[in-house]
Protein backbone atom coordinates (compact mmCIF):
# COMPACT_ATOMS: atom_id res chain seq x y z
CA UNK A 1 0.00 0.00 0.00
CA UNK A 2 3.16 2.51 0.35
CA UNK A 3 3.66 2.45 -3.21
CA UNK A 4 0.27 4.17 -3.91
CA UNK A 5 -0.16 7.61 -3.52
CA UNK A 6 -3.22 8.48 -1.22
CA UNK A 7 -5.79 11.40 -2.51
CA UNK A 8 -7.96 11.15 0.30
CA UNK A 9 -8.58 14.02 3.11
CA UNK A 10 -5.59 15.78 3.95
CA UNK A 11 -4.61 16.39 0.28
CA UNK A 12 -1.36 19.17 0.16
CA UNK A 13 -1.11 19.33 -3.67
CA UNK A 14 -3.38 18.81 -7.02
CA UNK A 15 -3.79 15.39 -8.27
CA UNK A 16 -3.74 16.58 -11.79
CA UNK A 17 -6.35 17.21 -14.10
CA UNK A 18 -8.08 15.05 -17.43
CA UNK A 19 -7.66 16.83 -20.65
CA UNK A 20 -10.26 16.76 -23.23
CA UNK A 21 -9.19 16.27 -26.51
CA UNK A 22 -12.34 16.10 -28.43
CA UNK A 23 -11.68 19.24 -30.45
CA UNK A 24 -8.22 18.23 -31.87
CA UNK A 25 -9.43 15.13 -32.83
CA UNK A 26 -12.89 16.55 -35.03
CA UNK A 27 -10.21 19.11 -36.44
CA UNK A 28 -7.81 16.40 -37.61
CA UNK A 29 -10.96 13.81 -39.05
CA UNK A 30 -12.90 16.95 -40.08
CA UNK A 31 -15.78 16.04 -38.42
CA UNK A 32 -18.74 19.05 -37.15
CA UNK A 33 -20.11 18.67 -34.05
CA UNK A 34 -23.20 18.25 -35.94
CA UNK A 35 -22.13 15.51 -37.89
CA UNK A 36 -20.80 13.60 -34.57
CA UNK A 37 -24.05 14.28 -33.11
CA UNK A 38 -25.93 12.70 -35.73
CA UNK A 39 -23.48 9.72 -36.12
CA UNK A 40 -24.08 9.06 -32.00
CA UNK A 41 -27.25 10.19 -31.40
CA UNK A 42 -25.55 12.34 -28.44
CA UNK A 43 -27.07 15.66 -27.72
CA UNK A 44 -25.24 18.51 -29.32
CA UNK A 45 -25.35 19.97 -25.77
CA UNK A 46 -23.42 17.55 -24.29
CA UNK A 47 -21.11 16.89 -27.40
CA UNK A 48 -20.67 21.13 -27.35
CA UNK A 49 -19.56 20.59 -23.53
CA UNK A 50 -16.66 18.28 -24.43
CA UNK A 51 -15.70 20.01 -27.62
CA UNK A 52 -15.03 23.45 -25.46
CA UNK A 53 -13.89 21.21 -22.68
CA UNK A 54 -16.17 23.44 -20.09
CA UNK A 55 -18.18 22.47 -17.15
CA UNK A 56 -17.36 18.59 -17.81
CA UNK A 57 -16.80 17.69 -14.50
CA UNK A 58 -18.10 13.83 -14.66
CA UNK A 59 -17.60 11.66 -17.82
CA UNK A 60 -20.15 9.58 -18.76
CA UNK A 61 -18.21 6.30 -20.03
CA UNK A 62 -21.14 6.24 -23.26
CA UNK A 63 -20.13 9.08 -24.88
CA UNK A 64 -16.40 8.30 -25.52
CA UNK A 65 -17.04 5.09 -25.90
CA UNK A 66 -19.45 6.08 -28.85
CA UNK A 67 -17.23 8.82 -30.03
CA UNK A 68 -14.15 5.60 -30.08
CA UNK A 69 -16.69 3.57 -32.02
CA UNK A 70 -17.42 5.88 -35.12
CA UNK A 71 -14.06 7.41 -35.10
CA UNK A 72 -12.53 3.62 -34.55
CA UNK A 73 -9.16 4.98 -32.06
CA UNK A 74 -8.52 4.83 -28.52
CA UNK A 75 -9.92 6.45 -25.14
CA UNK A 76 -6.24 8.08 -25.13
CA UNK A 77 -7.53 9.85 -28.26
CA UNK A 78 -10.29 11.38 -26.40
CA UNK A 79 -9.02 12.33 -22.90
CA UNK A 80 -5.47 12.22 -21.52
CA UNK A 81 -3.95 12.24 -17.87
CA UNK A 82 -2.27 15.70 -17.12
CA UNK A 83 -0.51 15.40 -13.59
CA UNK A 84 1.24 18.64 -13.77
CA UNK A 85 -1.28 20.84 -12.78
CA UNK A 86 0.57 23.96 -12.61
CA UNK A 87 1.25 23.44 -16.61
CA UNK A 88 -2.60 23.40 -16.91
CA UNK A 89 -4.46 26.12 -19.52
CA UNK A 90 -6.76 28.54 -18.98
CA UNK A 91 -10.10 27.06 -20.92
CA UNK A 92 -9.53 23.40 -19.80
Amino acid sequence: MDDYKSIVSYQTQDHGYIRIKLRQLLDEQQVTRNKLRTLTGVKYGVINRYYQAERVQMVDLDFPAKACCVFGCEISDLLEYCPQPETRPENE
